[in-house]
């Protein structure tokens, strides 16, 4: 069979439901318990022949503003690549190499998890395009190598996240979810939110992550009134506190009796639970215009993983 010449792999962005966030090791990576839903916001990640060992990557994003994403080795999509090609028999990887073209919807720096996404998307694209036949496994392995979200990013759906998030178990879930999901103007660092998270806490005790079975019991359930009375993000305090503005969004929700509201990971995307599809339409129109806040998007939950949607021979 001949190689394909160019192969197009969708990712999903992510929420956490629930983010519990351990004191750092000694390796100065806190241990989380989470757990991932994928929702309907999407990167496409096309890989297309290049020269023998080059990998380049480029950038579009209709609507969303794609200056601070690396256009080089940087780019974490690069990186897998990369990765996979040292995976590959030297021999083998002589005639590989790939430019990867991202074509972004999912929020850049909204702790969304859209670079994780991008990455995931390229081992799937060039595992595709190279015809490297790599396991599931194979490539969960690689995913993990590349940072906690990663390995979610591939798997989709609803899952809980143990470790670094990586040690992932896939979770019965009701649904579909529906979101409101509001975008701050500017990021946040995720190393930044950590280290105000250590600050806050400085000097008290922290128990170990676990996840909590009643939020289980809620996301069986299928009714968004329980769930959103677990939602939960032990970030959100260090969130608004590097961005106080945060504070009055979330309020502004809480106001107009959501069923539950939450900095999106890191932030410093704010995630609106909605009842249904028409109450996330009226939540759509009375949060627009929020100060700070630069869009509001829809989306639904949960998703797949990543999976290849196009393949040119």
């Amino acid at each position: 069979m001949s190689r394909p010449s160019t192969v197009t792999v969708r990712a999903a962005a992510k929420i956490n439901l629930e983010l519990v966030v351990g004191p750092p090791g000694s390796d100065g990576y806190h241990p989380v318990a989470t757990v991932f839903q994928g929702v309907s916001l999407y990167d496409d990640v096309t890989a297309s022949w290049a020269p023998p060992g080059e990998i380049s990557v480029s950038v579009t994003g209709a609507g969303i503003d794609t200056t601070g994403v690396p256009r080089d080795g940087r780019n974490l999509a690069a990186r897998a690549a990369a990765l996979l090609l040292d995976m590959v028999d030297p021999d083998d990887a002589a005639d590989l190499g790939v430019a990867l073209h991202i074509d972004k919807r999912i929020p850049v720096g909204g702790g969304m998890a859209g670079g994780s996404a991008d990455a995931a998307a390229a081992l799937l694209a060039c595992d595709a395009l190279w015809q490297l036949r790599l396991s599931r496994g194979e490539l969960q392995a690689a995913a993990a190598r590349l940072g906690a979200d990663v390995p979610f990013a591939l798997l989709g759906g609803t899952a809980v996240g143990l470790g670094r998030g990586d040690r992932l178990t896939p979770a019965l879930a009701g649904g579909p979810w529906h979101w409101v999901l509001l975008v701050a103007d500017g990021e946040l660092s995720t190393p930044e939110v950590y280290e105000e998270l250590d600050r806050l806490r400085s000097g008290r005790g922290t128990a170990a992550p676990a996840v909590s079975q009643s939020l289980m019991v809620a996301l069986r359930s299928g009714d968004p009134v329980a769930l959103g009375a677990m939602l939960r993000n032990d970030l959100q305090p260090a969130a608004c506190s590097l961005r106080p503005s945060l504070k009055h969004v979330i309020q502004m929700a809480r106001d107009l009796g959501v069923p539950g509201v939450m900095v999106s990971g890191s932030g410093p995307t704010v995630a609106v639970l909605a009842e249904d599809g028409d109450h996330a339409e009226e939540l759509m129109i009375a949060l627009y215009g929020l100060p700070g806040i630069k869009r509001l998007l829809r989306a639904e939950g949960p998703t797949p993983g990543c999976r290849v949607t196009d393949m040119v021979a």
